[in-house]
This record gives C-alpha cells, sequence and structure tokens, in this order.
C-alpha cells in the first residue's frame, strides 16, 4: 500500500513512465491520482530532490466520473438485520449514525467515547475522532512524521511487508465530536462490558491498545476481514455490490433529509473539510423532491385529484402543537439552540433544579 505524501508515493510516481499499459494513462487515472502526484513532487521539493513541482501547472483532461449505486437507509437497515457478525453490525451502526471512515472506526478508543449513564439520560452520547489505524509499508513507516505516528501495532507474521498503525488523521477538520443515538450508545456500553470481562480472563495476554473494535486478544480488527463479512452480507441479501467507504454517502443522504438540509451540522459530522461533497449530495436529494413535485402535480392538477391544495401544517391538529415565538427572537436560531443535545442537556438540567426549589 502507498502511503500518502511519503517515500512510497515517490517510487510510486518514479515508475510511472516505465508504464505502458493503457489504463495507466486513462483521464480516470489522471483525475483521481492527479492529486497525489501532485503531493509527491511537493514532497520531493521540499526535501530538495528538485527545483520546481511540475504539476502545479498541469491541466488534467477531462473526466466525467460515473455515479456509484449507494444504500438506501431501509438497504442498510436490510442488511443489519441480516448481519450475524458482531463487529460488522457494530461498524454498521457507526459508519451510519457517526459519518466516520473505515480507518477512523478501527482507530477510536475509549478514552474518546462518552456512553456513560449520565450521557446517555440527557442525551449528550457522543464519540470523538482524532485517529485512524491505516496500513503502510514496514519501509515507509521510517518515512513518516513522528508526529503522524501514534504507536506500531506488532505484527502477526513477520514477513509481512506491511504493518498497521495508529495515526493522526490527514486533516484538521477530520478531528471532530460527533453525537450518537442512545441506541448505539447502548451498543457501545455492552462492548465495552465484554471487553472488560475478557480482560480479567486473559489478563496479561490481552494486548491493551485502548480500541473500541478490538479482537479477542486486544489488536485492531482488520479492515479486510470487515469487507469480507461485509461481502457475505451482500450476496446473501442480493443487496447492491456497494464499498463501506460508500456508507458515509448513505449516512450524509439521511442526515440531510433529517434535518431539512443542514448542510453544515452534517458536515461537522463528515469531517469535510470543504463542504462540496454534502452539497452535492443534498443537490441529488433536491433533485429527487423536485422529480416527486412533478408526479404530486401530475396527479393533483392533471389527473383532477387535488385542485384547491392546502399548504402543508395547516390543519387545526398542528396548530395546536405550536407555540408562539415573542417578537423580535429570530424562530429558525431558536430551534437551532434548543436542538443543540448540549443545551438540551443544559436546560434539562436547570428545570431539574428549579422543580427541586
Amino acid at each position: 500500500m502507498l502511503h500518502y505524501g511519503g517515500l512510497w508515493d515517490l517510487r510510486f510516481f518514479w515508475h510511472l513512465p516505465c508504464l505502458r499499459q493503457e489504463q495507466w494513462h486513462t483521464a480516470y487515472f489522471m483525475r483521481i491520482k492527479g492529486g497525489r502526484v501532485r503531493s509527491c513532487f511537493r514532497q520531493a521539493v521540499k526535501w530538495e530532490m528538485m527545483d520546481k513541482n511540475p504539476a502545479i501547472d498541469a491541466t488534467l483532461p477531462k473526466y466525467k466520473a460515473e455515479e456509484r449505486e449507494i444504500w438506501t437507509a431501509e438497504m442498510l437497515m436490510q442488511a443489519i438485520d441480516a448481519c450475524e457478525n458482531k463487529w460488522l453490525k457494530v461498524a454498521f451502526h457507526l459508519a451510519f449514525a457517526a459519518t466516520v471512515r473505515l480507518g477512523e472506526l478501527l482507530g477510536l478508543t475509549w478514552d474518546c467515547v462518552d456512553v456513560s449513564e449520565e450521557a446517555i439520560a440527557e442525551n449528550r452520547t457522543y464519540i470523538f475522532i482524532n485517529k485512524q489505524v491505516e496500513r503502510v509499508s514496514r519501509n515507509a513507516v521510517d518515512e513518516l512524521d513522528s508526529k503522524e505516528v501514534i504507536l506500531i501495532f506488532p505484527s502477526q507474521r513477520k514477513n509481512n511487508k506491511t504493518v498497521r498503525v495508529l495515526k493522526t488523521p490527514k486533516t484538521d477538520t477530520s478531528e471532530r465530536k460527533v453525537y450518537i443515538p442512545k441506541f448505539v450508545a447502548q451498543i457501545l456500553v455492552d462492548i465495552k462490558k465484554e471487553q472488560d470481562e475478557l480482560k480479567d480472563i486473559l489478563g496479561s495476554e490481552y494486548q491493551d491498545y485502548n480500541l473500541v473494535m478490538a479482537t479477542t486478544f486486544g489488536l485492531p480488527i482488520g479492515d479486510s476481514y470487515l469487507r469480507d463479512q461485509m461481502q457475505k452480507v451482500i450476496d446473501e441479501q442480493g443487496l447492491p455490490d456497494v464499498v463501506f467507504h460508500s456508507l458515509r454517502h448513505t449516512s450524509v443522504t439521511y442526515k440531510l433529509k433529517l434535518s431539512g438540509g443542514d448542510i453544515k451540522a452534517v458536515q461537522g459530522d463528515s469531517g469535510h473539510a470543504q463542504a462540496d461533497m454534502v452539497t452535492e449530495v443534498y443537490g441529488h436529494i433536491i433533485d429527487e423532491d423536485r422529480r416527486k413535485n412533478a408526479q404530486r402535480m401530475e396527479d393533483a392538477f392533471y389527473n383532477r385529484e387535488n385542485l384547491n391544495p392546502q399548504m402543508k401544517g395547516a390543519d387545526a391538529g398542528q396548530t395546536a402543537n405550536t407555540v408562539a415565538v415573542p417578537e423580535g427572537v429570530d424562530a429558525d436560531l431558536l430551534m437551532k439552540v434548543l436542538g443543540n443535545p448540549e443545551m438540551a442537556a443544559l436546560l434539562t438540567s436547570l428545570a431539574k433544579s428549579l422543580k427541586a426549589e
């Protein structure tokens, strides 16, 4: 595996002119690898191996990305219900609820998890993403910045050419706090209880790295293991053949719909440096809603089913549940403040103290 920005990237690039297969010179290759190539040259300039980065002014060929099939929330629920593997089921829940990448999921440690009884009761359970597990070449480890690598996991095979490392995220925005539902929090509570019991039984044989996703003896769960288990579920259930990373897309789509299109909030959960990916997903949702509106117009007007439609929420039942917003108060801002879990916890605590008085 190539380490981003490291020596293996450079060695990889130096060999590119030697590759004569047609697929290596396609617009797809240049677009996907263009960023990595620029990073290679940038590092080479930094190491004074060359004077200028020739990739900066390069004009990349146009490439139209093919849209990959993504699971809907219904498909994910089907996969979860059918899944018999404990760790894959945990991975499904965290990937969807917290919009985490696979490496971030495998690098999650208990000191970055708050699923205490108080947090569950006050609806403020969360995980904090600040590291990830990545497999890199043994030679590339020496080239990694010492600040990036937190620890190197012991290899189970002596002749392995790669090792797994626990490292800091690639970007500052990847470091984030993500609130999780009580259901997912309870799953983590059960996992922690099982692990503590296992530690008592194994004693010193348990290699305690404080990982949430850990094997029987404490090492990180393998990413390939989870992918293989996911493929089994896909094959057995006849689900679209997607990769694990696509669950982030499923998560972002669901959260955007649930939040009414709150792009910034969803971006905060996903850890994207730019909102481009989130807005792209939002654009697809809007397109879907517009198609539905066209169908509604077909049924309501042209099929003469409803020539006098009423505004949503205009019925008496909903009016009875509304609360008047004081004059001069921004209603949207008020709703966002009240919807913040930490603010909700503060107000709950305040209400309890007032009731006690």
